[in-house]
């Protein structure tokens, strides 16, 4: 799918990406980096779980899969674009992206790509970095947190996260947050992370900003 103008304008934004099979933290650790970290960053929200929650069925029909998929990945750019808009100058923090619908995608209805219009590569390179939060379900612990956008099995979360993992390691930039049976533990490698990666990437802009500058001159 080409960019939109708008989109165009808005390409400046350093978009940090947090990925992972379900239950594997990355929601809790995006919000407490942004209560860290404060005005720096912006969150843009999981897609899925917006649609889900707010009346988008859960459904097994390949068919209405197709249809839910497409949903959530054109909300995800639009959610990304507004996100970008409103506050041009922070970093998103994006809670999942729009690789992930490829892992939910009907196997039998066709590249889920090219259905979106669009190419791997190109969605890949939408993003800056990838942090990948692994499944606690990887450890055989418990997955169940009370969203009810949540029904996958801890079987069916250990697929989903190998999955996901194959194609985002793909990126240059991917950074692997292993599961631990310490959630704090955890949670403390995915923020120290986070923070190595934002503080790279915003140092990497400023410079090109300067030199842009300097060559303006």
């Amino acid at each position: 799918m080409p960019p939109t103008p708008l989109e165009e304008e808005n390409n400046h934004n350093i978009r940090v990406v947090l990925t992972g099979g379900p239950g594997g933290g990355k929601t809790t650790a995006a919000d407490l980096f942004r209560r860290e970290i404060g005005e720096r960053v912006v969150v843009v929200p999981e897609s899925a779980s917006v649609l889900f929650t707010g009346g988008l069925p859960r459904v097994s029909e390949p068919h209405a899969q197709c249809a839910a998929q497409s949903a959530i990945y054109h909300l995800q750019r639009s959610l990304e674009l507004i996100q970008s808009s409103l506050y041009p100058d922070r970093i998103l923090l994006c809670d999942r992206g729009t690789v992930d619908g490829a892992v939910y995608w009907p196997e039998d209805s066709g590249d889920f790509f090219e259905k979106m219009g669009t190419t791997f590569e190109e969605e890949l390179g939408r993003y800056d970095a990838v942090i990948f939060f692994e499944s606690a379900a990887v450890g055989n612990m418990s997955i169940e947190t009370g969203n009810p956008a949540r029904i996958e099995s801890n079987e069916e979360a250990v697929i989903l996260d190998r999955k996901l993992r194959r194609l985002w390691s793909r990126h240059p930039n991917f950074t692997f947050v292993p599961h631990n049976p310490s959630f704090f533990k955890k949670i403390t490698s995915g923020l120290a992370a986070m923070e190595s990666i934002v503080g790279q990437l915003t140092h990497a802009r400023e410079d090109r900003l300067e030199a842009e500058a300097a060559d303006g001159e």
